[in-house]
């Protein structure tokens, strides 16, 4: 049996990390390709109030507020879809406003404003707010978690509710941690 020496731990420990990098990358891009589609899919499992859209046609809009983790995943995912009559688009913006015309806001802060600060800023208002367990604290709407190693999302129904939207049940039966 041959002694493992202090040289040779070493280049086991670095080929191991080397292995595990690539491996890790691969399961950050995954992760986040999976928190893409579900920002994608959420719109037609929500009813936005009438005065939400000005025409049948005006566009669904989904808003990165601060810093993106996504790149251009979202857009792809974006490319082409509708909810009923509205094209998706996606817009990236520094601040999240009342006024912002987000239907959808992905919530990540940023060093004008903070996620709570931006989730302050559309209290009330009709915009389905998604947060991320990976980015902080704050919740929104919804809220993007890791359970057992896959994304899922927790749903918070009485926010929603104050915020003039509605979630289809099928939504909420998928959500984990669903507070109504």
């Amino acid at each position: 049996m041959a002694r493992t020496g202090p040289a040779e731990v070493g280049r086991a420990a670095a080929l191991l990390l080397t292995l595990a990098g690539p491996a890790q990358a691969h399961m950050s891009d995954l992760k986040l390709a999976v928190k893409a589609a579900y920002l994608c899919k959420l719109g037609p499992f929500v009813a936005w109030p009438a005065a939400a859209f000005g025409t049948a046609e005006d566009p669904l809009v989904i808003c990165i507020q601060g810093a993106d983790p996504f790149g251009r995943v979202v857009d792809r995912e974006v490319a082409g879809r509708r909810v009923g009559t509205h094209p998706m688009v996606v817009r990236r913006i520094l601040r999240l406003e009342r006024g912002s015309g987000c239907h959808i806001a992905y919530v990540a802060g940023s060093g004008s404003q903070s996620a709570d600060q931006a989730l302050a800023a559309v209290d009330g208002a009709p915009v389905l707010t998604v947060t991320d367990s990976d980015r902080g604290p704050a919740k929104g709407v919804v809220h993007l978690v890791l359970d057992g190693g896959k994304v899922r999302f927790a749903i918070n129904a009485a926010q929603a509710q104050a915020d003039g939207l509605g979630i289809s049940s099928k939504l909420l039966a998928l959500a984990v941690g669903a507070s109504r």
